[in-house]
């Protein structure tokens, strides 16, 4: 495949109702990832606005230099989820310190993915144990609810500490007395109400319905109530063109993120290959494991420049933009357009945007990760699959995030190593 993929699908255009079909595909993905990327960023300890920058840059860059056709790039939540436990260690998070910390790692996770592509890495990647990405994500969903926990009961509970801690928090906060019914029960509303619409989503997402009326909810409790606190809510959006932002690559900060880099290019190379090869096989397209590479990296690479922190594929979006009819990259590339355009009407309306809704919104988001059937699957396969899938998830849930998923390979190596041994020749 050539470096300049996208010249393989121009020709399509002549094919009539193709540009339609992915516009309008791309209309639907700016609108999903509207509440999506506030969450994401609350999620990645950055300021709301940088959820949203994650999905413009870095998905326009990758549309027209990666393999995959329907793959959209942005923010995602286990990317989300690892940028704030290997960073709010370094720095407090949504400070000025943090954002560049953040902004840093994704310059250096976009040079080791290019440097994997073009050295022809990505058939090693593509063999990271299933069984392994499958125990990281259901321990993802688990820290991605343990980081919401503050958020969706009102009580003080600081952010980035772990569950056993999070559960003693709790413990002490319910022993005080000191309910917030208004928190909880506009959070549950709002799950409701997502659940609710689940049969219309293809009209229209859910989520962004959730959004809108619960942040009037919101404001109906607090007209009703005046005794009560109001409702904390996210700052208003800057503006919808992304700031530009230079990655600091100074000796102390390299030293400070060698380890994270590291991490986070496996992780985020792993997921993006894992929906590039989903998509190829529903579209039976081919697939170039070495080209996306380049493709992520270069999206990594470009929106360090334009306020994008860590991205890589996107689970919910890509499964958005192929039900939407897309046919080619211009989809994802017009959903980046698309969504500066509609930012530049609605980023006002973001401070009256409460954070529990958004911490709802992550509870569901948790939830969809947890697949049952997936995990039954590596219970069947025996010992040497859902073994290392366990190992992967109590490290996730109990150490550091990189540290579960070196564990979770070695013993998958291990397992499959003693299961050759005992299998009779």
């Amino acid at each position: 495949m050539p470096r300049l993929p996208f010249s393989h699908w121009l020709p399509e255009y002549k094919t009539p109702g193709t540009v339609r079909a992915d516009l309008l595909a791309g209309l639907t993905g700016a609108v999903v990832v509207l509440p999506q990327g506030i969450a994401f960023a609350m999620l990645a300890g950055m300021p709301p606005q940088y959820g949203l920058y994650a999905a413009m840059v870095p998905c326009l860059i990758a549309a027209l230099f990666g393999s995959s056709r329907l793959m959209v790039t942005g923010p995602a939540n286990a990317i989300s989820l690892t940028t704030m436990a290997l960073i709010a260690p370094l720095a407090t998070p949504e400070s000025a310190e943090y954002v560049s910390l953040v902004l840093t790692l994704s310059f250096l996770i976009g040079l080791i993915q290019i440097t994997l592509g073009f050295s022809g890495a990505g058939k090693w990647v593509q063999k990271v144990p299933h069984s392994v990405i499958v125990g990281f994500t259901v321990g993802a969903a688990i820290l991605i609810m343990n980081s919401q926990i503050g958020t969706v009961t009102g009580f003080a509970i600081p952010r980035g500490i772990s569950p056993h801690e999070t559960v003693h928090e709790l413990y002490m906060a319910l022993m005080q007395n000191s309910w917030h019914p208004e928190v909880m029960g506009l959070v549950i509303a709002t799950i409701l109400i997502i659940l609710l619409w689940r049969p219309l989503n293809r009209w229209f997402p859910g989520m962004l319905v959730a959004v809108i009326i619960g942040s009037l909810i919101a404001l109906y409790i607090e007209n009703l109530f005046p005794q009560i606190t109001p409702f904390k809510r996210v700052s208003s959006i800057p503006g919808p063109i992304p700031a530009f932002s230079l990655p600091h690559l100074d000796v102390n900060t390299l030293n400070q993120l060698f380890g994270a880099t590291l991490i986070m290019a496996l992780l985020a190379s792993t997921e993006a290959m894992a929906i590039a090869r989903a998509m190829a096989i529903k579209t039976k397209d081919t697939f170039n494991a070495n080209q996306e590479f380049i493709g992520q990296g270069l999206a990594n690479i470009a929106g360090s420049f334009f306020s994008a922190y860590p991205s890589s594929g996107s689970f919910n979006r890509s499964g958005v933009n192929l039900s939407a009819g897309a046919k080619t990259p211009l989809s994802a590339i017009s959903a980046a357009l698309f969504l500066v355009i509609i930012l530049t009407f609605v980023g006002p309306l973001a401070k009256y945007l409460p954070y529990p809704v958004i911490g709802a919104l992550l509870l569901v988001v948790a939830w969809n990760l947890i697949d049952p059937k997936e995990i039954r699957k590596e219970f069947h396969h025996g010992p040497k699959e859902w073994v290392p899938m366990v190992i992967t998830f109590i490290g996730t849930i109990t150490i550091s995030l990189e540290w579960a998923i070196l564990a979770g390979i070695f013993t998958s190596i291990l397992c499959h190593h003693l299961y050759k041994a005992k299998k009779p020749h």
